[in-house]
């Protein structure tokens, strides 16, 4: 007849939430001060493929606000020691700066040469007819924008007028081209700046020109990485924005470079040094291998007459 109380069910337990990061590093990384400074010495001495060409030439291009002039000004820290301002950076998010065909040229410590490795950097890409025309980086990329061309945002740089470069040297062209996005902002890109961008993808592969993307602000994209930059290669986050990265633009994982640019940091830190020199270390390899190979071709060519 019973009259025992009944037994309560067992409260469920909670289910964890996802842990945020992987147990080690998907990307193997030494972020110690050596290998900084190992980095930054390979950079300084990088021998060319060839000589002749002076510096590897490469163009940075993508949204606006994606940090263009911030990667050049961070690459300057480097290897100058010190906060650089050479590349003109807007202060306020959805203008683009950069109004005229420029190249930065790295310089090391007071006194060194230039480094063997140059940038040029355009005019962010916006939605519809807003922003820079993508001829005008498809002029950029074959060698035919002269130097201090002002962008004009309706009519890209005709073959028909006087300071279109008619016979670009090896030197004028693009040796490795950069799309630079920022992580916390590559979900929202609008579909027709992706598409731009991949027309101006299309016609680099066609040059064969070699391509990375170099993915900034890590750091708004991930909480982990806002704390401690080391964390980068253990964030679920950052590894799921470098998929929609490769995703978008069609380059695989490997080609795809997280960098932390300096921004509103007084002092240098070694952690994002070694993000920014691991980027530049892929680009100068890629660049250099750029030309290694029309080196062969003109090879084989010659050897045939």
């Amino acid at each position: 007849m019973g009259g025992g109380e009944s037994t309560p069910a067992p409260t469920p337990t909670p289910t964890p939430p996802p842990k945020k990061e992987f147990d080690q590093q998907w990307r193997k990384t030494c972020w110690s001060k050596e290998e900084r400074d190992h980095m930054v010495d390979d950079l300084r001495n990088f021998k060319l493929s060839d000589p002749d060409v002076g510096q590897l030439r490469c163009l940075l291009y993508g949204p606006i606000s994606a940090g263009k002039s911030s990667f050049i000004n961070s690459v300057n820290n480097v290897f100058q020691n010190r906060t650089t301002s050479g590349a003109l950076v807007a202060a306020a998010s959805g203008f683009s700066f950069t109004m005229t065909y420029d190249t930065h040229y790295i310089q090391g410590r007071s006194g060194e040469k230039r480094l063997p490795f140059a940038f040029n950097d355009v005019m962010g890409l916006e939605q519809n007819k807003n922003g820079l025309h993508p001829d005008d980086i498809i002029n950029a990329l074959k060698g035919h924008l002269p130097e201090g061309y002002e962008f004009n945002t309706v009519h890209p740089l005709s073959d028909q007028k006087e300071e279109f470069i008619q016979n670009p040297s090896l030197s004028d062209k693009t040796h490795c081209l950069v799309s630079v996005v920022s992580a916390d902002k590559i979900s929202l890109m609008p579909v027709d700046v992706i598409a731009k961008m991949k027309n101006i993808r299309a016609e680099a592969s066609r040059l064969k020109i070699p391509q990375v993307v170099v993915m900034t602000m890590p750091d708004k994209a991930c909480e982990l990485v806002n704390k401690d930059v080391k964390r980068i290669f253990y964030s679920k986050a950052i590894k799921e924005k470098m998929q929609i990265c490769s995703n978008e633009l069609g380059l695989p994982m490997n080609c795809i470079l997280p960098v932390k640019n300096y921004h509103e940091e007084g002092m240098l830190d070694n952690n994002m040094d070694i993000l920014i020199l691991n980027a530049m270390t892929q680009i100068m390899n890629f660049a250099n291998d750029y030309l290694w190979n029309l080196q062969q071709h003109a090879n084989q060519k010659n050897n045939k007459y």
